[in-house]
């Protein structure tokens, strides 16, 4: 596949909205020092963050619901940069916190329309690998946008990354600016319309399976520095060394996830969720010992991010009457599942459970997932023969109606 200009800034834009997301975990210390606050109360940051992205992204995907895509594409990106921009600025806590879930009305909107236009530049049978390699910007951002984000922060002040992703979300706008084609625009959104494609059974089952496979994913890593030090025995400087090959792993796992499900999408999804199940539960095991636990969690990563773009095309191609605001909604799906998630793992650790029980967990939820997309399939099936069914049925009054003629 020819790798065109437009993907290349659509990547470019979701490494920078992936650096902001996840860049602030490395900087509650800092971030609570420098405005009187704990670290449970800074880490409240990242939860009024995902919580803007559930709500306020269907919201969003309304408003920009009557402007082009492109044009969409690029406000997206410049409530990204002023909300970075009120991050640096701010003087207190409450600000900071506005300024969070301000920029986060980017985030899954941004996704949302973002997969629709990838899917849309490039032939029909790499619909799936053109929307993994825009998610390869949001994978990047975990292996070099984190990190770095975090090594800047701590070096500089707190204020100077998100000044530096300013700059990234600039760089972005005017690659998007250049690169990115007025594609066809959607239809008009009409609610009515809009609510009755997304409510199809089809669609809430893509969308539950998404949000089961980021709470099975989620339940485990939120508590992965832990249960790497606790656990395996891994030093700090060698859980920053496995985390990177974790980042490593996602990357790599998102393109051929995108272009397993280019080749058969739910086939695709079937086998890498009965793989996760295997996977998480011989992460219990291999957990205790460093080289195997560290082998174990690329192979994780690949496979928990190897599934997402494909879910995110099972929506788009299930819910074709509104597509914006379906591949936008399964955004708020996959970060309901990371809260879910974090949550499911915390009530498991507040339990006095030990960690290396948490794969436990995942691979549990990676099940409910499995089961999800297999009813989908199930009624998949069912509607496809009553549709044989009714066809025959003509067929044959056809025919009769012939015959009585002759």
């Amino acid at each position: 596949m020819k790798l065109s200009p437009a993907l290349l800034a659509l990547a470019a834009a979701a490494f920078g909205i992936g650096t902001t997301e996840f860049v602030i975990m490395g900087l509650l210390p800092e971030i609570g020092r420098s405005l009187g606050v704990s670290i449970p109360q800074a880490g409240q940051l990242v939860s009024g963050y995902a919580l803007s992205v559930t709500i306020g992204s269907p919201v969003m995907a309304v408003l920009m619901s009557r402007f082009p895509r492109r044009q969409s594409l690029l406000t997206l990106m410049v409530i990204f940069i002023l909300g970075n921009g009120l991050c640096a600025l701010a003087g207190g806590y409450d600000t900071l916190m506005a300024a969070r879930i301000f920029t986060a009305l980017a985030h899954g909107a941004f996704f949302g329309i973002g997969a629709i236009v990838a899917a849309e530049v490039v032939p029909k049978h790499q619909r799936a690998l053109a929307i993994s390699l825009m998610f390869s910007g949001l994978t990047l951002a975990n292996v070099l946008g984190v990190p770095l984000g975090t090594l800047l922060g701590q070096a500089y002040g707190w204020r100077m990354t998100f000044w530096a992703v300013c700059v990234i979300g600039a760089v972005a706008f005017v690659a998007l600016f250049i690169w990115v084609p007025a594609v066809r625009q959607g239809r008009r959104m009409k609610l009515k319309r809009e609510l009755l494609a997304i409510v199809h059974p089809q669609v809430q089952l893509a969308m539950a399976t998404s949000t089961l496979c980021s709470a099975a994913l989620f339940s485990v890593f939120t508590y992965i520095t832990p249960l790497l030090e606790h656990v395996t025995g891994i030093s700090p400087h060698g859980v920053s060394i496995a985390l990177l090959l974790f980042g490593v792993g996602i990357t790599l796992g998102n393109l051929a996830g995108g272009k397993a499900a280019d080749w058969r999408l739910m086939m695709a999804i079937v086998v890498m969720l009965c793989a996760l199940i295997v996977v998480q539960a011989l992460f219990t095991w291999t957990s205790v010992s460093p080289i195997p636990a560290v082998i174990t969690m690329v192979i994780w990563g690949a496979l928990a991010f190897g599934v997402c773009s494909p879910l995110q095309m099972r929506v788009v191609d299930q819910a074709r009457a509104a597509p914006s605001l379906a591949s936008t909604l399964n955004q708020s799906a996959f970060n309901l599942g990371n809260a879910m998630g974090a949550l499911f793992g915390g009530i498991v650790v507040s339990a006095g459970i030990s960690y290396r029980a948490l794969p436990w967990l995942g691979s549990g939820l990676s099940l409910a997932a499995l089961c999800t997309i297999l009813i989908a399939m199930r009624l998949e099936r069912r509607m496809q023969q009553r549709r044989q069914d009714r066809r025959a049925l003509q067929r044959s009054a056809g025919a009769a109606a012939a015959i009585s003629d002759i």
